[in-house]
């Protein structure tokens, strides 16, 4: 019973992590160009490699 002192707080934290890593990622336009990387992968380049 005891590692659930430990357990509940840390699932907590990270639970709490990644909400601020998803908002974060929303606020700073991570979303916002969906249909443009799935067409962007299939144009080559003009410069040679």
């Amino acid at each position: 019973m005891t590692i659930m002192l430990v357990l509940i707080p840390a699932a907590l934290f990270l639970a709490s992590l990644g909400l601020i890593a998803f908002f974060w990622s929303l606020r700073t336009g991570q979303y916002e160009d969906l249909e443009g990387s799935k067409h962007r992968i299939l144009i080559e380049d003009e410069e040679g490699v």
